[in-house]
């Protein structure tokens, strides 16, 4: 994006913050806006507009997506579901994927001398902002019947309900809290055995803050840690890929777009509908890096963004602002490590990723070419072969175990 069109979209953002004040037609005209806005916002990005479907008719792209919706498998693996509560009576939704023993049953039966087969390894898996526990489809599709695995709506996002302590109390949404509702979810689906912690963006960030205020369950629990496309702090510096002018004038009006946003979520709801093509291009931009990644999967990208309410994009995304777990990564100093990145995220950048690897030195840094933000549905079949093998050097899988068929979303995708 050139200079002048990343300040005109900084222009656009404050007409939107200026249309908050008005009422009636005012507003409706600033609603085209306002989903441009907020396009920008969900997929975790500051500006920018991609221009390359608008060669094709607005009701054939409609129909495509339509196509998409009614055909595509992602998102469609379901578990055994349960509840959880956190601390302030937010309800938490998750789902287990069970696997038996080898040998079925018989193998947890009272052995010699009293003793017990071990408990097996759960893998909990932390999702990104504006995504839900689906963004983990193809390690779900990959790990069934492998390992034992749990995966979680944060708070506000896919089945989970809205965060109480932010409707009830108007309290500010914190990394902390969501750290803090990561051990509710693990006391109700995991209260003991070994434990393998995984996060993408906000849910490695999630996996921090667990560590920062519980780190004797790091010590006492938590056998591997996967970081995937995430950061420890600094997230204010990143540029989205912008030059300085139009990153400085985003961030100038920001904080005021996603007010006025929040209180308006029912008309820029609407808005957000009618700029589904703009939209589509700026999630596409700011989640991938590949050129070929396949339209479906884009597509199923697309709907979890854009099912995430404005005014829960606009309660998380100061708290990235804030956030700086650089020292609760010293609880992870003696596991097995694996950070994992896009060298084409614009959102976490790979330095951010390469910085946790500073300080864990015995981690495996692994920087993936032709990768974007959503790694895992960008290269799956990279993503769930490093956790393949970081459950086997922490005893989760026994080595030679087979991970299932978990397929590749584009042509240059390596294995």
């Amino acid at each position: 994006m050139s200079e002048s069109s990343a300040e005109a979209v900084a222009i656009a953002a404050s007409a939107v913050v200026d249309a908050a004040s008005a009422t009636g037609a005012g507003w409706r005209r600033a609603t085209g806006v306002a989903g441009a806005a907020i396009g920008v916002i969900a997929a975790g990005a500051a500006a920018g507009v991609a221009l390359e479907r608008m060669t094709v008719g607005r009701g054939m792209r409609a129909k495509a997506r339509l196509a998409l919706d009614s055909t595509g498998p992602y998102g469609a693996l379901r578990g055994t579901p349960g509840k959880a509560y956190a601390d302030d009576g937010t309800e938490l939704y998750y789902e287990v994927d069970d696997v038996e023993p080898q040998g079925g049953p018989a193998n947890r039966r009272r052995r010699l001398f009293g003793r017990k087969s071990p408990l097996p390894v759960t893998v909990v898996f932390s999702h990104g902002y504006c995504l839900t526990q689906d963004s983990w489809h193809f390690q779900r599709a990959a790990l069934r019947g492998v390992v034992r695995t749990v995966y979680w709506d944060q708070r506000s996002h896919g089945r989970s309900a809205r965060g109480a302590a932010q409707l009830r109390d108007g309290e500010a949404l914190t990394i902390d809290q969501l750290g803090r509702d990561l051990k509710a979810v693990i006391d109700a689906a995991v209260p003991e055995g070994p434990i393998v912690l995984v996060g993408h963006s906000m849910g490695g960030m999630t996996v921090m803050a667990l560590a920062a205020q519980f780190p004797e369950l790091i010590r006492e629990r938590v056998a591997a840690t996967a970081f995937v496309g995430t950061s420890s702090g600094r997230l204010g510096e990143v540029n989205f890929g912008l030059p300085v002018a139009g990153v400085n004038a985003v961030r100038r009006v920001l904080p005021g777009v996603l007010k006025a946003l929040g209180q308006q979520a029912a008309l820029v709801e609407k808005g957000r509908r009618a700029t589904a093509d703009l939209f589509a291009g700026i999630i596409k931009r700011y989640s991938f890096a590949s050129r070929d990644v396949d339209p479906a999967v884009a597509r199923f990208a697309e709907r979890m963004i854009e099912g995430t309410p404005i005014d829960v994009v606009a309660e998380f995304y100061p708290a990235f602002t804030d956030h700086d777990k650089t020292e609760a990564l010293a609880c992870f100093t003696d596991l097995p490590v694996l950070v994992l990145a896009g060298i084409g995220d614009l959102v976490t950048p790979s330095e951010h990723s390469e910085a946790i690897a500073d300080l864990l030195p015995d981690a495996e840094l692994v920087l993936v070419p032709d990768a974007g933000h959503l790694v895992m549905l960008e290269h799956p079949e990279v993503v769930t072969d490093r956790l393949a093998d970081l459950l086997t050097r922490a005893g989760a899988v026994p080595a030679g175990v087979t991970v299932g068929g978990y397929g590749s979303t584009s042509s240059s995708a390596q294995g």
